[in-house]
């Protein structure tokens, strides 16, 4: 099977996306082959206890918080051709926005994400400015056929104007988004039906190691 490779055209809706208004919300964008492998084996990871009940902090700050975020994660480690694909699939995005936008990335991390139901994450930025080390902030969404009464949609603020919201994401499968990870305020409204994604974070330089961060 060849790789399935993301179309150009949609790389630079991403890109024009990302300038105008800091955010990117692309329905379809990821294929078939990409996301349904991906729930699979998110879902045999979860039937096996394989999933890390996920913190907030970094380092000795890390702390378990379930009236933050109540989701459970595993880091991508390429240890499948699913996991590959995606890998290789944000490297061709990488290499877009470096050369549309000099943001000089060069290291992209990854990790699953499942809600269970009743789960949420709390309005949070994944990174503070001053302390960029995560650049552009990715999530792939990899439920097929998500309910209109589902929940667990990420709710999108502006970054000018905290209050306001700018988009609900409903996690439907194949969905990707894409924004500025010290700009752009987000959460995730409490689910109704396991939810899973992939969040991930582009990095302008070496990753500061130990477990981290938000997960969509």
């Amino acid at each position: 099977m060849s790789h399935p490779h993301l179309p150009t055209h949609r790389l630079t809706e991403l890109v024009d996306a990302l300038v105008e208004q800091g955010w990117y919300k692309g329905d379809a964008f990821l294929p078939e082959a990409l996301h349904v492998p991906l729930l699979a084996e998110v879902e045999a990871m979860a039937a096996r206890d394989a999933l890390a009940a996920a913190g907030v902090g970094r380092g000795s700050e890390h702390h378990l918080r379930h009236d933050i975020r109540g989701d459970a994660i595993r880091w991508l480690d390429r240890e499948s051709l699913a996991q590959r694909r995606y890998l290789e699939a944000m490297g061709e995005l990488q290499q877009a926005l470096n050369q549309a936008l000099f943001l000089g990335l060069f290291e992209y991390e990854a990790h699953f994400a499942q809600y269970p139901p009743g789960a949420f994450y709390r309005r949070h930025l994944d990174s503070f400015r001053g302390r960029a080390n995560r650049v552009i902030s990715t999530v792939g969404y990899l439920n097929a056929d998500w309910p209109a009464d589902g929940g667990g949609e990420m709710v999108i603020f502006d970054a000018d104007a905290p209050e306001q919201e700018q988009a609900r994401v409903r996690p439907e499968a194949g969905t990707f988004v894409c924004f500025l990870s010290d700009r752009v305020p987000h959460e995730v409204l409490p689910t109704r039906y396991p939810r899973a994604s992939i969040a991930g974070w582009f990095r302008r330089n070496a990753s500061l190691g130990g477990l981290v961060d938000p997960a969509h």
